[in-house]
């Protein structure tokens, strides 16, 4: 067919367009990056307008408005975007990112900074919503659930070193610091001056990761003497067992002191954190947030139960935790908090005896937890924990809790207070927006 006759609009792309667009209109009136700044105007700032030094006639660069910063990471941790950068570029690009800002510049920096830098503002914004809830009776606190995830660090498995590299390590280090402080000191202009201070500022910081490794070996040692102490002995490896076991040497990361190689999901080992969540088993609130670089469960019930009474003025009535958290201490522990434990009882060593039937041994509180786990109304309350944190912990994964992007015990803790958020936000997103008027 000839085509030569043909009539057709074709594309002209270099072609100046004007499109009068307002902000306002870009987004449905039910979207969630409304719902989403709608719960952060309502809350108290002071804490954070407090730390701008940018007021009256003072000189300095106004700063970027906190509920910008704050809006846009709660819907970031809603989208599963965990990266300042990646953040950075949708404030640019994307209608729902651009609304929120406003026509406020922001930059991957200042976002990466915020996220981290309020741990307690965050921590206390948590225990503020959900106390709201609770006036209102959307959280109950009378039956949680309590899980671990653990989710893989920022650390690389080979930045791991065992205290003699770490030794050597950081004798290098200690050379190059003084090597580069001379020759500053002997010719100040062999290299340019901006160079030789990015050099000699990279060595120190490489000199003090190593010198926070070797303080997190202390760490690892001395947990190790205690568990040995408590007659946790390790299995020997095989062969003559006076030989030194290089693989059960304690190692600690040059890059992530805090973090500690743990086994997956997936059972693989790698640089993790356990991050824990108590949830609300009723609302599905998560009420309780917690870190530790340890990769069992054991004694986390205690603690949480002791972080709930002091964010809330009260235990919550129940707990629901997993085998993992069955331990007799941390039953007893929590217990004596006046919780009730609803947790698996461990298979005894000899089949012959009846797991729920109290031993001579056990204390009152274990007694009655023995009981109360045959019966068949504890039954049918365990299986809530399953539903509750299962599916929590699910959620969390699904906006991108697999890996952190951020290294330090208390960096992963901002990460985890901004899912927590996050989640309750969408969760209960009327109520937690009513946060002011109640």
């Amino acid at each position: 067919m000839d085509q030569s006759n043909v009539r057709l609009v074709k594309p002209c792309r270099n072609q100046l367009q004007m499109r009068p667009v307002d902000l306002e209109s870009l987004l449905a009136a039910d979207h969630s990056a409304r719902v989403v700044w709608d719960f952060v105007e309502r809350q108290d700032l002071g804490p954070l307008y407090a730390e701008i030094k940018a007021v009256g006639d003072q000189p300095g660069r106004p700063a970027t408005d906190p509920r910008v910063l704050l809006a846009l990471w709660l819907f970031a941790t809603l989208d599963g975007v965990g990266s300042a950068r990646a953040l950075d570029r949708l404030c640019g690009e994307h209608d729902a990112y651009r609304w929120i800002c406003g026509g406020v510049e922001v930059n991957y920096h200042t976002l990466s900074d915020f996220r981290v830098q309020h741990v307690k503002f965050l921590d206390d914004l948590l225990t503020r919503s959900v106390a709201a809830l609770m006036m209102s009776g959307g959280v109950t606190l009378n039956r949680v659930a309590q899980d671990g995830v653990r989710v893989r660090a920022s650390a690389g498995s080979g930045s791991f070193r065992r205290r003699k590299r770490l030794q050597a390590l950081m004798a290098l280090a200690e050379e190059q610091v003084n090597r580069l402080r001379q020759e500053l000191e002997e010719d100040p202009g062999a290299t340019d001056r901006r160079q030789q201070a990015a050099r000699q500022r990279a060595a120190r910081e490489r000199q003090e990761r190593i010198t926070h490794a070797l303080r997190e070996m202390e760490h690892i040692e001395a947990q190790r003497r205690n568990k040995d102490e408590k007659g946790n002995t390790r299995k020997t490896p095989r062969g003559d067992s006076d030989k030194p076991d290089r693989r059960k040497a304690p190692r600690a990361s040059t890059t992530d002191p805090q973090a500690r190689v743990m086994k997956g999901p997936d059972g693989g080992f790698r640089p993790s954190y356990n991050a824990q969540f108590s949830t609300d088993t009723a609302s599905q609130i998560i009420v309780g947030v917690a870190v530790i670089n340890d990769g069992t469960d054991w004694d986390q019930l205690p603690p949480m139960t002791t972080q709930l009474h002091q964010r809330y003025g009260r235990s919550p009535t129940e707990t629901l935790a997993d085998g993992g958290f069955a331990r007799l201490a941390a039953v007893q522990a929590t217990s004596d908090l006046g919780t009730t434990v609803y947790a698996p009882v461990p298979a005894p060593k000899n089949s012959q005896h009846d797991p729920h039937q109290p031993r001579s041994k056990d204390s009152p509180a274990i007694a009655e937890w023995r009981i109360r786990m045959g019966t068949e109304k504890a039954k049918i309350v365990y299986r809530q924990r399953a539903a509750t944190a299962e599916c929590v912990n699910a959620q969390a994964r699904n906006r991108g809790l697999r890996q952190f992007l951020v290294r330090g015990i208390e960096k992963v803790r901002a990460v985890l207070l901004w899912y927590a958020l996050a989640h309750n936000l969408m969760r209960e997103a009327r109520p937690i927006a009513a946060l002011a008027a109640a």
